[in-house]
């Protein structure tokens, strides 16, 4: 059973699908993969169009989780298609597949609690927000998500690479985790890096909002601020409630291939559906869209590019 941070779509090839039922399943994950990627694209096109955005910490963090989502889902579609086209992959070549992958999943809680933390400054130090959440060091903050969300990662290789020979390496192998990661220790390392990063972040979230609304008690000037940065740190959390699915993903398997045995490998398929694809589709819907600012000028965006797309296919 698969227990990595990311429950491939590769472990639904168990058995051999039939033709229309694997057509079926492909179809929905690309298809899945290019409305996510889409309405991401649309979103990140409106942030690098108004520079007034990218001089602000809070959409740079916000569009941050946007292209992380984007290269999860990129990933885990192009993992499940491989599945089946190309069944057996170069080991090295699924590492680094995997990697980027799992990469991207233990960003989406750290980038959360750095969106928190920087309504936190915004609402409960407005006069050393500037100075803090300056738009090098938000970069900088970046950089580190990436950096830190890369070490579970790169120690399970480590490990491999410890209790595997060389020509590990360079055999081919279906592409998911428990094949390329077997070792007990990967376990460990699983289960101690989730508890960590997400017990870090659930302390961060909950110092964050209390501070806030403790804030909004005592403050007369800008109450509809505190508010909002409320609702905000909310939305934060319920965001990290379906990124946390993937985590119950293997229990949720084992309970529902108990009950439905004959129908294990459609089990199997939605339970990944519901907890990698559908969150990554809701998370721009719940935050992005509901920026006032931000939908404006997304309007405005997409109707100039509408625009400009017209003429040029008049002349």
């Amino acid at each position: 059973k698969d227990i990595s941070s990311i429950h491939n779509f590769s472990t639904l090839n168990m058995r051999r699908d039939v033709f229309e039922e694997a057509l079926l399943k492909n179809l929905t994950v690309v298809l899945f993969g290019l409305i996510i990627n889409y309405i991401n694209g649309t979103l990140l096109y409106t942030f690098f169009t108004n520079v007034n955005f990218q001089s602000d910490s809070r959409y740079i963090l916000y569009m941050q989780l946007i292209i992380n989502d984007n290269v999860m889902v990129s990933m885990m579609v192009n993992l499940h298609v491989l599945s089946y086209v190309c069944p057996n992959l170069n080991v090295s070549l699924c590492i680094v597949l995997l990697l980027i992958c799992e990469n991207a999943h233990k960003n989406t809680p750290l980038n959360l609690a750095a969106m928190s933390i920087e309504r936190f400054i915004a609402i409960c130090h407005p006069l050393q927000h500037p100075l803090i959440c300056t738009v090098s060091r938000t970069y900088m903050l970046i950089a580190c998500i990436w950096v830190v969300g890369a070490i579970p990662g790169f120690i399970k290789v480590i490990i491999t690479f410890v209790f595997k020979p060389l020509s590990f390496f360079s055999s081919s192998l279906m592409c998911y985790s428990i094949n390329i990661f077997q070792s007990v220790y990967n376990y460990n390392t699983y289960y101690a890096t989730n508890i960590l990063y997400l017990c870090f972040v659930w302390i961060t979230l909950i110092y964050t909002y209390f501070r806030v609304v403790f804030s909004a008690k005592a403050a007369t000037s800008d109450p509809v601020s505190s508010r909002k940065a409320q609702m905000t740190i909310r939305l934060h959390v319920v965001q990290l409630l379906l990124s946390m699915l993937s985590y119950i993903a293997p229990v949720l398997d084992t309970a529902l291939t108990v009950l439905f045995p004959d129908f294990r490998s459609a089990v199997m398929f939605c339970n990944n559906i519901i907890t990698n694809i559908l969150p990554r589709l809701l998370s721009p819907l719940i935050y992005g869209l509901r920026d006032q600012k931000f939908k404006k000028h997304m309007k405005r965006s997409l109707l100039c590019r509408k625009t400009v797309m017209k003429v040029k296919s008049e002349t």
